[in-house]
């Protein structure tokens, strides 16, 4: 399977979601000053680096360090002491880790391929009080006459949670106080089940398009690399979006929490790369922003297992392992400490992640270097695997674990409904699109990936449904059935956004509300449906086409285990 964003699998010859991961922008703080590589070989090409600092007190000495080694510093990230640097020097790496204020180095992005510069930026803080009194009369209105949207019977995910028009819609839609960050693909502004809910202002794109993995910028629909923070060209952030909280508008579907505001934290790309430091960027912002929820779908790249020290791997690829352990539990912990509930799908390898024993996709770029290598239970999934994270597996719609989705005792935090169709071997029973997870998809992608029409825009499979109220593609409105943890996890986020609607104080730093990510935790916890694990423990998938390798053991008791970890989320029991 495709290392990155826990996304697509394919089903009917198309993409359809399960794990993914990427992202740039400026960070918060100081601009370095000019540096420059003076003793050191140097090599034609710039590559480009990111250099963790031992802490904030050694940024300084750690800029000087990158100078001497024959590094330029673009970009410095003062929340945790990460420096972006671009070098030529072929020893870069070698010649930087030496020095004391350095704790860790890892390749970046590739350079020279993009503009790396973003268009300029505004911040801006939360709604205005008068805005707030709108939304507020609003949702009031719509509260008190709730009516199912048009596509509500084929969201089962929803049922299975209470988020229905007779469920925790009737209680509370979620605040529009509450923001909840997508840290993915992007999210497609336009659509009209994300329109009402869409943050402009706070929204940002943390990175720039690389053809080598994107493909050619002038052939995208806006012919830049460089893309404003309302698009989504990869679709796996829109439907994320969708089901954390597609308004209920009359039109298409509804999310668990369709009051709250989504906000656009762009870190992946369009490929389904997440690269360490557009995630850390985004994390870093989401704390400085007031975000109350992120929602992360994605590994971060190159490596699906970070080892601190994996005698598989060569010393410098064991110091990059350590640094995208290193500088992302910082970046958790700053998010954290600053009221961000920090919420990640589990995977789609089908693994005990308590128990993992090899790692064939890593490292999944550049493109085609992946080697087979052995692991074990000291090499972390990241940001899955990080201190303070949420962690969700994925369930079809009897309450079975999907057989691709990863579990484990020490990692399952929580499960929610991610679809069930991972059958290739044609057993009929298994293969009903309806089983998967409907919600929000991008046009521009659904014409690029040839799932519609590009002139009537009706869909050409079963995956993608359609509202065209005329005869061209300029009056449709699409969604799209998908499956895997990207899709369990953005449920688990938005009963975490509920949960502060719900219970949450007023956020004198920012406006609006905020709650501590470990009181969400705790509230979500004591909501969750308890689940035991099947009987027999022992579960395998050979009914329904899987081999052998897909069998998985459900251990631990009803109050937590492997499978379902503390229980199945639960928007009703969330907000009553």
């Amino acid at each position: 399977m495709s290392a990155r964003i826990w996304r697509a699998t394919v089903v009917g010859g198309l993409a359809v979601a399960s794990v993914a991961g990427a992202g740039t922008a400026v960070a918060q703080g100081r601009t370095p000053a000019a540096t420059s590589g003076t003793s050191q070989v140097a090599q034609a090409t710039a590559n480009e680096y990111v250099v963790l600092a031992t802490d904030a007190s050694t940024v300084a000495a750690a800029e000087a360090a990158v100078q001497r080694a024959g590094g330029r510093v673009t970009r410095i990230n003062t929340d945790v002491g990460l420096l972006t640097v671009e070098s030529t020097n072929r020893a870069f790496v070698s010649a930087v880790r030496a020095d004391a204020s350095v704790e860790g180095v890892a390749r970046n992005r590739p350079i020279g391929e993009a503009p790396v510069t973003a268009p300029a930026r505004k911040d801006v803080e939360k709604l205005s009080a008068e805005e707030r009194a709108s939304a507020a009369t609003a949702r009031a209105a719509s509260a008190a006459q709730v009516s199912a949207e048009p596509l509500a019977d084929k969201q089962w995910d929803m049922k299975m949670i209470g988020a229905t028009t007779d469920g925790s819609y009737a209680v509370n839609q979620g605040s529009h106080d509450v923001l909840v960050g997508i840290i993915d693909t992007g999210i497609d502004a336009s659509h009209p089940d994300l329109a009402p809910n869409f943050n402009a202002r706070l929204s940002r794109n943390f990175t720039t398009d690389i053809p080598l993995i994107d493909g050619d910028c002038a052939l995208e629909p806006d012919h830049s690399c460089s893309d404003p923070a309302n698009v989504d060209e990869g679709g796996h952030g829109s439907h994320v979006a969708g089901t954390v909280a597609a308004a209920i508008n009359g039109v298409g579907v509804s999310g668990v929490a369709p009051g709250v505001q989504l906000v656009n934290l762009r870190a992946g790309q369009d490929s389904g790369f997440f690269f360490l430091e557009p995630t850390i960027d985004a994390l870093t912002y989401a704390g400085r922003k007031g975000i109350d929820v992120v929602n992360m779908s994605f590994f971060t790249d190159p490596w699906l297992y970070n080892c601190a020290d994996n005698p598989a791997d060569s010393p410098e690829e064991q110091l990059e392992q350590r640094t995208i352990i290193k500088a992302t539990q910082r970046a958790a912990n700053f998010a954290r400490d600053h009221g961000v509930t920090l919420v990640a799908a589990l995977g789609n390898e089908h693994t005990d992640l308590g128990n993992p024993t090899t790692d064939s996709t890593s490292p999944d770029f550049p493109p085609n270097t992946e080697r087979t290598r052995t692991v074990d239970n000291t090499c972390l999934d990241v940001p899955t695997e990080t201190r303070g994270v949420i962690s969700v597996s994925a369930l079809g719609p009897s309450g079975k674990k999907a057989d691709y989705s990863n579990y484990g005792t020490e990692q399952t935090d929580f499960s929610a409904p991610g679809g069930y169709f991972r059958d290739f071997f044609g057993t009929p029973q298994f293969r009903v699109i309806e089983n998967l997870v409907l919600s929000s998809w991008p046009k521009n992608v659904a014409v690029e990936e040839g799932s519609v029409d590009p002139t009537t825009g009706q869909p050409l499979i079963p995956d993608v449904v359609a509202n065209c109220t005329g005869a061209t593609i300029d009056t449709c409105t699409y969604w799209r059935y998908l499956q895997g943890t990207s899709m369990a996890s953005p449920h688990a986020a938005g009963v975490a956004a509920l949960v502060v609607s719900a219970h949450g104080k007023k956020d004198r730093a920012n406006g609006g509300l905020t709650l501590s990510p470990d009181k969400v935790e705790d509230i979500m916890r004591a909501t969750a449906t308890k689940t035991p694990c099947p009987v027999p423990p022992l579960v395998d998938y050979l009914n329904e086409g899987r081999d052998a390798s897909f069998t998985a053991l459900c251990q631990g008791t009803t109050n937590k285990n492997g499978f379902y970890g503390r229980g199945i989320v639960n928007a009703l029991g969330a907000v009553s």
